[in-house]
């Protein structure tokens, strides 16, 4: 099937995809932020720049989009008709790319979490694979002192 743009509207097109703050990112990011978690964002220091990074407890999360890392089984990660070579190989790089990284994270001591792009249309379902990834929040002296928790913060 050919492609319906021409050489230079692709590459206008492809010029436009972003390698971060991604939809899917940004899904991620503002459902940890109203959980109560405070993160790093493409943390340099973690292993394999993950797009979000929580350092005090050595996990990280890398929020991958179907298509460009090939979600085994998803409807999204379809290979293009149009040089279908050039794309294989592309997707092969990215997969073997994302297989070091996590192999690497977890040598070091770090938990990875693998959130796909189909996974951020059911917030419920995430939310509850996130927490049970991170576990509690945990609040710093100021933020506590800004939440009023009731008679529980009176009982003693």
């Amino acid at each position: 099937m050919p492609d319906r743009l021409t050489s230079a509207q692709r590459s206008a097109h492809m010029a436009r995809i972003k390698r971060a703050h991604t939809k899917p990112e940004m899904i991620v990011r503002r459902l940890l932020h109203r959980l109560g978690y405070r993160f790093k964002l493409q943390w340099k220091a973690a292993p394999g720049r993950p797009d979000v990074a929580f350092p005090g407890r050595r996990s990280i999360i890398f929020v991958h989009g179907c298509f460009w890392h090939q979600h085994e089984g998803c409807k999204l990660a379809h290979v293009p008709a149009t040089r279908r070579p050039f794309w294989e190989e592309k997707f092969e790089r990215n997969r073997a790319r994302d297989a070091r990284d996590l192999e690497r994270a977890s040598s070091d001591g770090w938990h990875s979490l693998v959130v796909w792009e189909c996974e951020t249309r059911d917030e419920t379902n995430l939310a509850e694979r996130l927490r049970a990834f991170i576990g509690p929040v945990r609040l710093d002296r100021e933020s506590a002192s800004r939440l009023d928790l009731g008679p529980l913060a009176r009982s003693s």
